[in-house]
Formats: C-alpha cells, sequence, structure tokens
C-alpha cells in the first residue's frame, strides 16, 4: 500500500491478540501476530511459543 501525505487510516480487529515466544537460538523473548515468525533480535525463524 502506497500513502501520500496524512496517516494511514487502519482499523484493527480487537480480538486479535500477539503470542509470546522465545527464540531458539538467542534466547530472545518477544511477542508476535502470524504464522511466520522471526526473531526480532537476530532474524532466526526458530521460535516457539511460551
Amino acid at each position: 500500500m502506497c500513502t501520500v501525505g496524512g496517516p494511514v487510516d487502519i482499523e484493527f480487529d480487537e480480538g486479535l491478540k500477539a503470542k509470546s515466544y522465545k527464540c531458539k537460538d538467542c534466547g530472545g523473548s518477544f511477542s508476535s501476530l502470524g504464522k511466520n515468525v522471526r526473531c526480532p533480535t537476530c532474524g532466526s525463524d526458530n521460535c516457539v511459543p511460551t
């Protein structure tokens, strides 16, 4: 999506909740939405829900 000017107006479904994950490579913990989760610290996709 491309926008020019003002802010983007997006409505989020309040039923969405982030899940907690732990990276098996660097040990970092984080929350994320979606199916293809990647660690924000090291970029690994070797993450498991906690």
